[in-house]
């Protein structure tokens, strides 16, 4: 029997360290991409990354989740960064864990799972157009644009600077090792041979852009590391910390926090099922993510989120426990300090290439088709947050999701329809009630049932009514009491509305 256990611990042990370096190889290009992405060098990335799996890696609530870099929050940390200095980076990032961490101590880790899925899909389509729009500049040697509409507007002029211009002939060589790496990427999904399945294409395109550019000297510009991985940490002074009380960077926080906070728990959702393990603590898990960007913010570096792309991976990649996405986390750190040199010879326009295909994947058409099952107003409200983060900025589409959201659930839990089957001949009248039937829409009841005509048999309907208030049912005893002193004969069944509500009821 010990034997046994010692053999599969063993099998477990190795599968963990294979995913783990599976993992590390789709975790390195993202890392340093998605740091470029965000405004800020891509040490920084890396060192979320290290962070992401040794440390929430080793507490987190979901095993198989790994935790790093995440497109869905480059857009506002380069708006962050662009608005208020690099130096503001980690103190509100700090304040952003601590909003986690505390949502996770008093147990919030699943109001945040109740976020509609329209807001969550059109949130990180509208985050994907960002970085595609943006990136795609990037990968042509050009620098983005100020808005996301005046990333997409330019697009075509970025082109054509590149292609036509040829006193741009560094851009033309970056955009044809940004083209380069997308074929070398797309092929490699599509192509790929099995028993090499578990290679990602991102890090194969990299490798064969990079050989390219170091082969032919291309003079464009190359990923810069520091010599030691320390000169990017920036600590909070509190000066910069004094700062938060500022309301603009307090929304800053409070919008990292409920955007990594949906990321991650939706990620771990999905994470959970992949596969038959055990299934995630949510309000671990956030409370995880929450110290592991408190880390973050007192190093002054990326913030963090559990990552599907990752994660997925990592699951596939036969992962049984915790120990390969801590192990990943390790394999960053040893790669940086035992071989920076190599990563110095990436191109920044092949991670942008990476990054314009991370942004079109966000863009799910998919997500489209599944919202269309329950009706227009999902997807109305897809396109509204959608349009709002494009048009605007991440949070304001995310509020205007929300808003759009509430007052769909208001209406519905406030929806009456009252409808009446006429038989003159036997003065008749059924009187059917539908919805919620409250004190905001008693009104309308009152309205249409004080129409009755005299002498006339009364049948009213309940059995698709969601719910009646005591200003409601009192109002309807009343009622059914008036029509009845009016020659009027009433039928209610009031010993159904007494089961499904369990309370006494009177006519």
């Amino acid at each position: 029997m010990k034997k046994l256990k010692t053999n599969k611990l063993k099998r477990s042990l190795s599968k963990d360290i294979v995913a783990s370096f599976v993992v590390f190889l789709v975790a390195l290009p993202l890392s340093m991409g998605i740091a470029i992405a965000s405004g800020v060098p891509p040490a920084r990335g890396l060192v979320t990354g290290i962070i992401g799996g040794i440390v929430v890696g080793t507490i987190s609530g979901s095993a198989l989740q790994v935790s790093g870099p995440a497109a869905g929050l480059a857009v506002i940390v380069a708006e962050l960064v662009q608005n208020n200095g690099i130096e503001m980076l980690g103190p509100v990032i700090l304040l952003a864990g601590l909003i986690q961490l505390l949502a996770g101590v008093f147990k919030f880790g699943k109001i945040f799972r109740a976020i509609s899925p329209a807001v969550i899909y059109g949130m990180l389509a509208g985050i994907g157009v960002l970085i595609f729009a943006s990136q795609f500049h990037v990968m042509l040697k050009e620098k983005p644009r100020a808005t996301g509409i005046e990333n997409l507007i330019s697009i075509p002029i970025s082109l054509y600077h590149t292609f036509f211009d040829y006193d741009n002939i560094s851009h033309l060589m970056a955009a044809a090792i940004g083209v380069t790496t997308l074929i070398v990427l797309l092929l490699w999904d599509k192509f790929k041979p099995r028993s090499l399945k578990l290679i990602p294409g991102a890090l194969i395109a990299v490798v064969v852009a990079s050989t390219l550019a170091n082969l032919f000297h291309l003079p464009i510009p190359y990923v810069d590391l520091p010599a030691n991985l320390t000169e990017v940490i920036q600590v909070p002074t509190p000066a910069n910390l004094i700062r938060l009380i500022n309301p603009p960077l307090l929304i800053s926080a409070a919008a990292i926090a409920f955007i990594a906070s949906a990321e991650s728990l939706l990620s771990a959702a999905a994470v959970d099922r992949l596969h038959q393990g055990s299934k995630t603590d949510f309000d671990r898990e956030l409370a995880a993510q929450g110290f592991g960007n408190m880390v973050c913010g007192a190093l002054g570096v990326l913030p963090m989120t559990g990552v599907i792309v990752r994660s997925s991976v990592n699951v596939k990649a036969g992962a049984k426990t915790r120990l390969s996405a801590i192990l990943h986390g390790v394999w960053i750190l040893v790669l940086v300090v035992a071989a920076p040199g190599l990563l110095k010879m990436i191109p920044m326009s092949s991670l942008a290439a990476i990054l314009v295909v991370t942004g079109y994947k966000l863009v799910e058409v998919e997500n489209i088709r599944k919202l269309k099952q329950y009706g227009r107003v999902p997807v109305v409200i897809f396109f509204a947050t959608f349009i709002g983060i494009v048009a605007a900025d991440l949070l304001t589409g995310v509020l205007i999701g929300i808003v759009l959201t509430t007052i769909a659930l208001i209406y519905k839990i406030s929806y009456l329809n009252i409808y009446l089957e006429r038989d003159e001949k036997n003065r008749r009248i059924d009187i059917h009630i539908e919805g919620t039937a409250t004190f905001i829409r008693l009104p309308k009841m009152a309205s249409v049932l004080e129409q009755m005509p005299a002498d006339t048999e009364l049948y009213v309907h309940l059995e698709n009514l969601a719910y009646i208030d005591h200003s409601c049912l009192d109002w309807l005893s009343m009622w059914a009491e008036q029509q009845q002193q009016r020659g009027n004969t009433v039928t209610i069944h009031w010993d159904r509305l007494e089961k499904r509500f369990r309370r006494p009821f009177q006519s």
